[in-house]
């Protein structure tokens, strides 16, 4: 099995390499520099000339407030370039793995959105990421979508890192309360991709690590594991206004992964435990 991965010097694309090497699974890691998902000649030689069998597509435009005064830059890149990558896909049979998100649900209520329920992002780049994975199941059949939330990893920036920075000049911070959901930790994510492009389970999931919290308890348990001495106060969404509209409910079902007989990713505390471990042995 060939594999080329976009978006390889991401959080999600850099562990994703890590695992195929584990596996000792050939692969490819695709950067702005080989092609960008706005270039399509470019892409079509690259990838036709690799000839992967799967393609694991984490390159995304990520920007959810920038969106707002950009949707054409994120259209572009979430939506056409997808589709892009899906034709090509199409072109030589290769399986392609798309990374999406709970933006592209409504965000309300409390129930666990399941994969089929209606969607209605309220955010351009909720909308840019569904356009996505409409265009992935209109070009193709063996495909995974993969919708996660709340992602941290150790190449690049994330929540908890922030949390770490601010607890160095901070010794009581507000932190919102009110947007429930479940962190990805990207070591855990990734295992699950490349079982999913061992095997054509095709379909839509979705993929995060056990357990629900608010951002404040997040950062909770972020001070509490990293032995830092930081007050958190809880505060609704309104005193941190922005400009994309954020859901203030990103409950995902895993019914899904249990379905197709996949591993759901082990509980945020153990998987925020482990990054921590990882953080500090990379920053000894």
């Amino acid at each position: 099995m060939k594999v080329l991965v976009t978006g390889v010097t991401g959080q999600l694309g850099f562990d994703v390499m890590r695992e195929l090497a584990r596996r000792d699974i050939e692969a490819e890691g695709a950067t702005r520099k080989d092609f960008s998902l706005t270039e399509k000649e470019k892409a079509q030689k690259f990838i036709k000339d690799y000839r992967p069998d799967v393609v694991i597509h984490c390159a995304a435009y990520t920007a959810v407030d920038k969106a707002e005064d950009e949707p054409e830059v994120a259209m572009a890149i979430n939506h056409d370039g997808t589709r892009m990558l899906a034709e090509i896909c199409r072109d030589i049979d290769a399986k392609m793995i798309y990374i999406s998100t709970d933006y592209v649900f409504p965000g309300d209520g409390q129930d666990f959105y399941e994969p089929p329920m209606p969607k209605d992002p309220k955010n351009v780049y909720g909308k840019s990421k569904l356009l996505g994975e409409e265009a992935v199941q209109e070009i193709l059949e063996k495909y995974f979508i993969v919708r996660i939330s709340w992602v941290f990893g150790i190449n690049g920036k994330n929540f908890v890192r922030t949390m770490l920075n601010l607890a160095e000049t901070h010794k009581e911070l507000t932190v919102v309360a009110d947007q429930t959901g479940s962190p990805t930790y990207t070591f855990d994510l990734s295992r699950l991709l490349v079982d999913m492009a061992e095997s054509d389970k095709y379909g839509v999931y979705h993929a995060t690590n056990e357990g629900i919290c608010s951002w404040a308890e997040f950062a909770e348990e972020i001070f509490r594991q990293s032995g830092k001495e930081v007050k958190v106060t809880p505060v609704t969404s309104d005193k941190y206004p922005t400009k994309a509209t954020r859901p203030k409910n990103s409950r995902l079902s895993k019914n899904s992964l249990d379905a197709a007989g996949f591993s759901r990713l082990p509980h945020w505390k153990d998987a925020l435990g482990r990054y921590l471990i990882e953080l500090s042995t990379m920053l000894a």
